[in-house]
């Protein structure tokens, strides 16, 4: 019974996906209403900010009478006054966040405002123009610059490359945080519009307006008397991320209620939390005398308010445009700064920056005194410096400036640019899946070697929070933008099966019509990202037919797709009696027809794809580009970090027997990261490659699947075992033979002598402490491992595989026929010291290989205007 209402269950969510998705298709497909304007603030978290002050002005203009207005408001805010105060007016609906009636109005609303952004669904469509109005100038890093970096913010800057206009309220949040911190510069096509912040507007309020304020905070349930000046403390949000704050609401209430205790009664505190933090306050009931209500605009309550208390909020740079005073209450500074980082110096801040309640209320009673600590007299400079700097625009009529870009198109005396442009050539990049195999160390290897002066360089990958992708992640260069895909292709039930020949029917569909699932791709490709625009456009993985069908559908000067193996013999390659890639890999060969460039990784594997893929491509298109190496990155994971001599830091001398002691003097010296390396190197060490003195060990490294011929390799190695008992072989890998090899193993009595280590996050300690590298295989592309063998100064030996030589040239290693008497001959050749081992000069050779990929994408940086 239990099992059948999970099945229910399960059944239930699937059909809401599938109707979800349904609507969506059907939605995207309808006719644009060029009269309505659709409305969103912190994913329907009320009306509120930049957003609600441009609906408000729209609605009241006579000139826009024709506008209809669509609001999102979360199912928390459903029930909130706003729905009551436009019940009765003709033009105003609301839409549930995220409901069918929410993807309508998204879809087909011609205007679109968003404070923040529209979930990973979201396809801006031609004919829509969407103004991303964020919301406020950033005090705390953002984007690329913060914690996390691009993968962290990767909604945002999708919105953020989907919008036509993004409104910044001054210079500073137009280039640091749109063009710098974001990352705009270069692919993002639309405008900035530097014309102050439309919610600004509302503070600009009369004596009517500041008693209308102070009578809704007073209905809400707020204390507020009369005559009682106003403290607002406005304190952002805490946590790991934006999606995740941390509820530290009890914590904020007493320091309100510490505060409140030591100011006098003329002075009323009361409490602003941050969006994101609103709904655990609700959970408050002792707050409710001094919460400000979500739905009372944060700008009309500054324009009642005579001091402003925050701590990293962006909130006072709209506070500045009232010229009264700023206070920074931030007991957690150093943490804060030291975890997130901050823009300005808070040393130049427009006001005084206290540690203590304390101290805060000394400040708050010093306030119109005139006294040497009153916040008027101790920081009127910077106050003023700063009032210059990000509110010289806020004059109370932003939002007309704001209607007249975007509404009426009238850029005449306004301040609306491009997205700025330092000229590089913009190269986005498809990574494939980020786990830890040869492709992404190729893929990583080149994002090093390129000269990111002339490059400006994207990359392109599936969101994962799995710790192997992000640990691969991070070692993405950090000049490169990344753009992690989140979020789910736009389908129906009816294009299905489109998509499903698209990706999975293989060769034999290549003359039928797929003009469908062509379409949904190049949604997709939107979805994705947005507006953006690159010159050259690189599939680098070349495996999957998604990506490939995807990547295509993007307007360059170039698309290529790299080949980093036979393909035609991996297609055909059997696993367990079945061809895994046959259907996936006919259809990315069916997809090789939009692309300029068929990149294979060694000029041999070229001239092989060249002649075995001769049906889906020409001849013409084949070209080759190697792979790259980091030397450095090698060396580092083979010995740890290396002083001057080239030897490993010895510790200081710790006190025999005290092991605790040993460890913190240790991980003082030399920092913990590099300790936690150590340990795992040699953890590594002792299991796969123990010492053993006179012992002679050969290594591999490589998927355990059929093409790599494991099995030939340890046959090989038994018989050199047999005249050689003090040999061992280690084999680094995982894969689909795994099982089989350990019975071949055990079968031919190797157990003791061959090591199968499975795959291993760090492979290169082990080839550092082995004697000779063999590779068995049947077909490669360009073995890295081989020249990270050589990185490391280890012989080589390898079967004759036909693009051997892009790894192995002329007098380099030994190359043996492919059986297993050739290639035991090589490794006792190796064992007598017989196999040519040159010096590899990794950085001569990364040149060479860095140049191949700039002649593929051709050398000369496109021109633009910066």
């Amino acid at each position: 019974m239990e099992l059948r209402v999970v099945d229910a269950v399960k059944t239930l969510k699937s059909a809401r996906r599938v109707g979800s998705q349904e609507w969506r298709a059907y939605w995207h497909e309808r006719p644009l209403d060029d009269n309505s304007v659709f409305y969103e603030s912190f994913a329907g978290n009320g009306v509120l900010c930049n957003p609600e002050a441009v609906f408000r002005a729209l609605v009241d203009d006579p000139e826009f009478a024709h506008l209809t207005h669509v609001w999102s408001l979360s199912p928390q805010m459903w029930t909130s006054g706003i729905r009551a105060e436009f019940a009765q007016h003709p033009r105003v609906r609301f839409v549930r966040y995220k409901s069918p009636q929410y993807y309508r109005a998204l879809s087909t609303s011609r205007y679109l405002f968003n404070n923040a952004t529209f979930p990973p669904e979201f396809i801006k469509r031609d004919g829509q123009v969407y103004v991303n109005t964020w919301h406020g100038t950033p005090f705390k890093t953002m984007g690329y610059d913060e914690p996390g970096g691009g993968p962290n913010a990767r909604n945002v800057i999708r919105n953020f490359l989907s919008a036509d206009y993004l409104l910044a309220a001054n210079r500073f949040m137009a280039e640091r945080m749109y063009e710098e911190a974001y990352r705009l510069t270069n692919i993002h096509p639309g405008r900035i519009i530097t014309e102050g912040s439309p919610r600004v507007d509302r503070q600009f309020l009369d004596e009517a307006g500041r008693d209308r304020v102070r009578g809704r905070l007073t209905a809400a349930g707020v204390a507020l008397g009369d005559d009682q000046k106003v403290v607002l403390y406005a304190p952002t949000w805490r946590g790991e991320s934006f999606q995740q704050p941390a509820n530290d609401v009890v914590l904020l209430a007493k320091r309100v209620r510490e505060l409140k205790r030591q100011l006098p009664s003329e002075q009323q505190v009361l409490l602003r939390v941050h969006q994101q933090v609103y709904t655990f306050a609700l959970e408050h009931p002792e707050l409710s005398d001094i919460l400000v209500p979500n739905e009372i605009p944060s700008n009309e309550v500054l324009g009642i308010t005579d001091v402003l208390v925050t701590d990293y909020s962006s909130i006072f740079f709209d506070f500045l445009a009232t010229g009264r005073p700023i206070v920074f209450f931030a007991p957690d500074m150093s943490a804060y700064d030291g975890y997130r980082g901050l823009y300005l110096d808070t040393k130049h801040l427009p006001g005084p920056l206290v540690r203590t309640a304390g101290q805060l209320a000394r400040v708050l009673v010093a306030d119109g005194s005139g006294a040497e600590d009153d916040p008027a007299v101790s920081h009127r400079d910077a106050y003023d410096a700063a009032r210059e700097r990000f509110a010289s625009r806020e004059d109370g009529r932003a939002c007309e400036r704001i209607i007249d870009v975007v509404l009426r198109g009238s850029t005449r005396d306004h301040d609306v640019r491009p997205v700025r442009s330092d000229g590089r050539t913009r190269v986005l990049m498809y990574l494939g899946g980020m786990r830890s195999n040869g492709i992404t160390t190729s893929a990583l290897n080149l994002l090093n070697n390129i000269d990111h002066d002339r490059y400006d360089v994207s990359v392109f990958y599936q969101y994962s929070g799995s710790d192997e992708i992000r640990a691969n992640e991070a070692r993405i260069h950090p000049r490169v933008r990344v753009l992690p895909r989140i979020g789910a292709m736009l389908w129906s039930l009816r294009t299905e099966g489109q998509r499903t020949k698209a990706l999975q029917g293989g060769e034999r569909v290549r003359e039928e019509s797929l003009d469908q699932a062509e379409r949904m791709f190049a949604h997709e490709w939107r979805r994705c990202f947005g507006l953006a625009e690159f010159d050259h456009i690189v599939d680098f993985s070349g495996y999957a037919a998604f990506w490939a069908l995807l990547l295509r559908q993007g307007a360059a000067q170039s698309h290529s797709i790299w080949l980093h193996n036979d393909l035609k013999a991996d297609q055909m390659r059997e696993v367990d009696g079945r061809r895994p890639h046959e259907a996936n890999l006919g259809s990315v060969f069916n997809a090789y027809a939009g692309y300029d460039h068929l990149v294979s990784v060694s000029s041999a594997l070229m001239e092989i794809n060249r002649a075995n893929l001769a049906e889906a491509a020409p001849a013409e298109k084949h070209t080759f580009a190697r792979n790259t190496i980091d030397a450095g990155y090698i060396s580092r994971m083979a010995y740890g970090e290396r002083n001057e001599a080239g030897e490993e830091p010895t510790a200081a001398t710790v006190p025999a027997g005290d092991l605790s002691f040993a460890v913190r003097t240790l991980a003082d010296v030399h920092g913990l990261d590099p300790l936690e390396a150590a340990v795992e190197r040699h953890r590594t060490v002792s299991e796969v490659i123990p010492p053993a003195d006179g012992v002679r060990t050969f290594v591999t490294v490589g998927r355990l699947s059929p093409e790599k011929n494991h099995e030939r390799l340890i046959r090989a190695f038994a018989l050199v075992h047999q005249d050689n008992p003090a040999t061992r072989l280690v084999i680094i890998g995982g894969g689909p033979l795994e099982g089989y090899l350990v019975e071949v193993v055990r079968d031919l009595g190797l157990s003791d002598a061959v090591t199968i280590a499975g795959q291993r996050s760090n492979p290169h300690v082990v080839l550092s402490k082995a004697d000779v590298f063999v590779l068995s295989s049947d077909y490669e592309g360009q073995p890295m491992v081989i020249l990270e063998a050589r990185v490391l100064g280890l012989p080589v030996v390898a079967t004759k595989f036909d693009s051997v030589g892009g790894a192995l040239p002329e007098g380099v290693g030994l190359v043996v026929e492919r059986d297993e008497v050739a290639l035991a001959e090589g490794m006792r050749a190796a064992l007598l010291g017989e196999v040519p081992n040159p010096a590899f000069d990794a950085a001569a050779y990364n040149a060479e290989a860095t140049e191949d990929f700039y002649r593929v994408l051709g050398s000369a940086p496109v021109s633009r205007e910066a």
